[in-house]
Formats: C-alpha cells, sequence, structure tokens
C-alpha cells in the first residue's frame, strides 16, 4: 500500500505530461494544417485575391491623400475617385513616357543580336570544341539525333487569350481601389465594432494604425527613393554614352520596387544593352558596375537614412517572404512581398510580446518631452494633503 502512494505522484505527472504533449501536438497539427490550406486558398484564389492585396496596399499609400481631402470637406467618394484618378495618372504618365524607348529598342533587337553574336565570338572556339567532342562521342555510341518541332504561337493569339483575364483583373484592381479608399473608415468602425472587450478593440485598434502608418511611410518613402535612384542612373547611363537612358533609368525605378531579384535582373539587362552598344567588353561591363554602384549607395545608405533602422528588416527573411510571394503570385507578389512583411510584423508586435511593431519613418504626433528623472522634492505626491491657505491676521473693528 505505502509503495502503491509512493508512485503514484510519479503516474500522474507522467500522464500529464503525456497530456500536455498530446495537447502541443494536436495545436501544432491545426496551426500546420490552417497554414496549408491558407496557401492553397492563396495560389488557387490569385486571380481575385492578387489585384485585390495590390489595391489595398496602394490604397494604404494613397490614404493620406484622400484622409487631406475629406478635411477639407471632400465627401468620401469623391475623394476616393481623385485617389484612383491620380494613380491612372501616374502610371499612364509612365507608361507614355517609356513606350517610344521601348518600341524603338525592339525594333533593333536584331540589330542587337548580331551586335551581341560578334562581341562573343571569343568564346565560340570552346563550344565548337565541346560540340565536336559530343559528335564523337554520338558516333561510338550509335546514338541518333532527336530533331524536336516545336509549334509557335503567333501574338496575335498570344494577345487574344491574355486580353480577357488581364482586362478582368484591371477591373478587379481599380473596383478593390476605390471602395477601399471610400470605405476605409467604416470597415475600420465595423471591425472594431465586433471586438467584444475594450482590451480587444485597443489592440486592434492599434493594429490597424501600426499596419496604416507602417505600410503607408515605407511605400511613399520607397517610392521616392526609387526615383531619385531611377534619376541618378539616368544620369549616369547618359554620361557613359548609353541610349535612352531615360527608359533604364524608369525601368531601373520600377524594378528596384522588387528588392534582390529587380537590381540583378536590371544589371542583366544593362549588360545585355552595353554588349550590343560599345565595342569592347570593358566599355559593355561599364553600365552594369555603375548601376550595382548606385545601388549599393542606395541600398546600405539612402534607405537606411530615410526610413530608419528600426524598419530594416533581417535580410534573409526579406528573401524567403519575396521569394515566396513570386512563387505564389508571380510580378503582383513581388511587389507586395514588403508590405505583406511589414503587415505580419505590426500584427505580430501588437500580440506576440517581445516583438515590437515597424516603426513609422516620420512621427505622427509630436509629443511632449518627458523629464526621466524628477527631484523628489519637487514632485507632487498623490497622496499629500493639499497645502491649507496661509492665515491672514483679522482686521481691527
Amino acid at each position: 500500500m505505502d509503495d502503491a502512494s509512493q508512485n503514484r505522484p510519479g503516474r500522474s505527472s507522467h500522464i500529464m505530461t503525456l497530456d500536455m504533449a498530446l495537447t502541443y501536438g494536436a495545436q501544432a497539427s491545426v496551426l500546420f494544417l490552417g497554414l496549408l490550406a491558407f496557401i492553397v486558398a492563396l495560389h488557387y484564389g490569385r486571380f481575385l485575391l492578387a489585384p485585390m492585396s495590390l489595391a489595398v496596399f496602394i490604397g494604404l499609400m494613397l490614404g493620406p491623400i484622400a484622409t487631406r481631402l475629406e478635411r477639407i470637406g471632400v465627401w468620401p467618394a469623391v475623394s476616393a475617385v481623385v485617389v484612383v484618378l491620380i494613380f491612372i495618372a501616374l502610371v499612364g504618365g509612365f507608361l507614355t513616357a517609356i513606350a517610344a524607348p521601348l518600341t524603338a529598342w525592339a525594333d533593333r533587337l536584331p540589330q542587337i543580336w548580331n551586335e551581341l553574336q560578334l562581341q562573343l565570338s571569343s568564346l565560340r572556339q570552346p563550344l565548337n570544341t565541346i560540340k565536336d567532342l559530343q559528335e564523337q562521342i554520338r558516333s561510338v555510341t550509335g546514338g541518333s539525333s532527336v530533331t524536336v518541332a516545336v509549334k509557335e504561337d503567333t501574338t496575335v493569339e498570344n494577345v487574344a487569350v491574355l486580353a480577357p483575364s488581364l482586362l478582368a483583373q484591371l477591373l478587379i484592381f481599380f473596383a478593390s481601389l476605390y471602395f477601399f479608399v471610400a470605405t476605409r473608415h467604416e470597415t475600420r468602425a465595423a471591425i472594431l465594432r465586433l471586438c467584444f472587450n475594450r482590451r480587444l478593440r485597443w489592440r486592434v485598434a492599434h493594429i490597424f494604425r501600426d499596419v496604416e502608418n507602417a505600410v503607408s511611410d515605407y511605400l511613399l518613402s520607397i517610392t521616392i527613393i526609387n526615383i531619385g535612384l531611377g534619376i541618378a542612373v539616368s544620369i549616369a547611363l547618359w554620361l557613359l554614352g548609353v541610349p535612352s537612358p531615360a527608359l533604364w533609368g524608369a525601368m531601373a525605378t520600377l524594378l528596384n520596387f522588387v528588392i534582390y531579384i529587380g537590381p540583378a535582373v536590371m544589371a542583366c539587362v544593362l549588360l545585355a544593352v552595353g554588349l550590343g552598344t560599345f565595342d569592347t567588353l570593358t566599355a559593355s561591363f561599364l553600365p552594369p558596375l555603375t548601376y550595382l554602384g548606385l545601388n549599393a549607395i542606395e541600398a546600405q545608405f539612402v534607405t537606411p537614412t530615410v526610413i530608419g533602422r528600426r524598419m530594416t528588416l533581417n535580410p534573409f527573411i526579406v528573401f524567403l517572404a519575396i521569394a515566396f510571394w513570386l512563387w505564389m503570385w508571380g510580378p503582383i507578389g513581388g511587389f507586395i512581398a514588403i508590405p505583406a512583411l511589414l503587415t505580419l510584423y505590426a500584427v505580430a508586435g501588437n500580440i506576440i510580446p517581445g516583438i515590437e511593431p515597424p516603426a513609422p519613418a516620420r512621427p505622427r504626433s509630436r509629443a511632449r518631452p518627458v523629464v526621466p528623472h524628477a527631484p523628489i522634492e519637487k514632485a507632487a505626491s498623490p497622496l499629500a494633503r493639499p497645502s491649507s491657505p496661509p492665515i491672514r491676521p483679522r482686521p481691527p473693528d
């Protein structure tokens, strides 16, 4: 009886440990299945979710313009129309500016290809040696060559197939942008009314504030920085004698929104342009090297100075986010990868202790300075009695 009573506490603790392990395992399984279902939903719903998500982040960036208009008495529906028109004007002006030089370079593609072949003629000898070796191996093994015929689709057929989908996504994007900007205050108020206690309402309100501040400040700051980078690239390429420097500056501005991958693509494009423009390999490498130098200055000095160190995210996490969203939604995913990561940080900073939400690039309000160590004798105690007025002598009768 005594032995059984002594072994009972150890057995009960073992059962409790097993129950806790099963509970944590069940929670982890549910979390994994939920995450897997979320990824599958993102993948199969990309036709709707990709333009809607892009519209939300663009609306967060242009939301301060609508707020300024509403403060002077403009109706929210009208301010949303103004925001959509501003965005259309910006995108239309950008496309108009690059249309003519892009068409000219498209017409020069055969000539550029011939010049590239002349520049890379020094590599033909090793390739010919490899080809001769391959023919010798094929003659020894008795293998026969296989000819594969590829059916080439015409450009008209490709446009006819892609046009309805592209127009539908553009319609979804602009409709989502308008309704998000026009009803953002009502949407926030409706979500806050669903909170069942004051603490949850306070936390959700702070999540809304942090997400809006972080995303809008980041996108506005990065847009200004990328425009400055594009201007610097245009000037540098003009000094090097590269044709159409404004086109490559505009392309550098656009591709710099996709961190890591965009600059790599831009460097490859400038390398091809250099090989097709200049006569020597040394001069051909000057455009991509100049661009990479300007991009390094922007990434290491300008962006941390303008945005701040607290909004500088882990490079590995940033790379994983960009790779995930590019795999999920393509170019749209590459653009929204960093705003989505900032949103995740803002939500986690208000839920998980120890994680700070990303700080905005500029302060939203000017706080009064606080003296950290005030003298004790000058600080009023909340338990101290109020001082009585001084006793005045009674005037004589």
